[in-house]
């Protein structure tokens, strides 16, 4: 498998990611209650979710107890390869044959979408917490289908409404392939021009591409004042070390980053992030909760969690309890009561899961700090300003979602 940045996973990373398949390809006893975490433990989206959002929602699981329903919580953990035949014949072998009740995370937007597809047939609950498509709750929306951490939506609006508001009227975007990169360049061109900008140009690329540089002069020679990165994971950390060996950051033009996390920071530095201005659903220095939660992540990763990691625990925690209160791990019954019951956690403390399966919650536009500002190891991010839930996403009124009631 080719990763983007040699060397970028740490070898706790990689131990964990290698004791997850393990664990995922071994026969299981009768009685125990299972939850599975499917996403790219080695590739391009290793750091950016993987084997770190397993163990969330292991923290999750132990969150309740390690038990449910008078049985055993066992997490399982599979590797898609960001393939889509591969993701949909592991949640298929999981319900079919492993006795898996929920599936969490699913990392890449076409997997996700395929995982739904096959969740719903199945009727069985999944819980997204790194895709980004926002057919998930629209067109594709399932009543058992929930996107717990961030769209494509939050991510462009959110982000290009202030900054088209400041003065960056223009925009070039770079977008990965795929329904990921659609959906986020998709939903950048409505917010720009919703806000009275333009859109000059849309650039692609593939998935774990090593050479932007075709791409970010095409987006330099443009002239447009806010070059949006429509990517994520080893892609977002590339084209941002690329753009500032082509002298792009720090002109007059602005490198937009319409997802990234808190570890995409630690492996640029701060010396080339800093400044960066994107759209946060999590940062472990927020409040005590967070940083106490964040803490004992640390103490079993070795790194600081972002909103992939901490909206998988938010999500498996939430789902656990809906099932207690529920007292059945119906699908149905179960993501009626996650619908039912408030979402507060050290994540969300206001967040409600609406009918067309958006769990709408805060988030934080957030810029990162120079090195001089940076108090300790992962003092990354300052929050500028919090959006209320019901601004960041999609309105329910705007909603192709056929469970939405107009």
């Amino acid at each position: 498998m080719q990763v983007a940045m040699p060397g970028r996973l740490s070898l706790s990373v990689v131990a964990f990611a290698l004791a997850a398949l393990m664990q995922g390809s071994e026969a299981h006893a009768d009685g125990t209650f299972r939850i599975g975490v499917v996403n790219d433990p080695l590739g391009t989206y290793a750091d950016y979710s993987g084997a770190s959002s397993v163990e969330a929602v292991k923290m999750a699981a132990e969150e309740v107890g390690g038990t449910v329903l008078g049985n055993p919580i066992e997490v399982l953990a599979g590797d898609h390869k960001n393939n889509v035949g591969k993701g949909v014949a592991i949640v298929t072998d999981w319900f079919d044959n492993q006795g898996v009740n929920a599936v969490f995370d699913v990392t890449n937007s076409s997997v996700a979408l395929a995982v739904q597809a096959v969740a719903k047939a199945k009727g069985k609950i999944v819980v997204y917490s790194s895709p980004a498509s926002t057919d998930l709750t629209g067109s594709a929306c399932s009543p058992v289908g929930i996107q717990w951490t961030y769209d494509a939506y939050s991510q462009a609006y959110g982000t290009a409404r202030d900054l088209v508001k400041a003065g960056k009227d223009t925009w070039y975007i770079l977008a990965v392939e795929g329904a990921f990169g659609q959906s986020l360049a998709d939903n950048i061109t409505n917010a720009v021009q919703g806000s009275g900008g333009k859109v000059l140009g849309v650039s692609r690329h593939l998935l774990n591409a090593s050479d932007f540089s075709q791409e970010l002069m095409k987006a330099k020679d443009s002239g447009a004042k806010a070059i949006a990165l429509a990517n994520s994971g080893d892609d977002t950390v590339n084209g941002i070390k690329q753009a500032v060996l082509l002298g792009i950051t720090g002109s007059n033009q602005t490198i937009v980053p319409m997802v990234m996390v808190i570890s995409d920071i630690h492996y640029i530095g701060l010396d080339e992030a800093k400044d960066l201005i994107y759209l946060d659903g999590f940062y472990w220095d927020r409040d005590d909760d967070t940083r106490a939660w964040s803490k004992r992540f640390m103490a079993r990763t070795g790194r600081m969690p972002g909103m992939i990691q901490a909206g998988a625990y938010s999500g498996a925690l939430h789902y656990l309890k809906a099932v207690i209160a529920a007292n059945t791990n119906d699908s149905l019954a179960v993501a009626r009561k996650m619908r039912e019951l408030p979402v507060s956690d050290m994540f969300a403390k206001n967040g409600i899961v609406r009918e067309d399966g958006r769990m709408v919650h805060d988030m934080y536009l957030v810029k990162v700090k120079n090195p001089s500002g940076s108090k300790e190891p992962w003092d990354y991010e300052t929050v500028l300003n919090t959006i209320p839930g019901n601004q960041a996403f999609r309105p329910l009124a705007e909603s192709a979602c056929p469970l939405v009631k107009k």
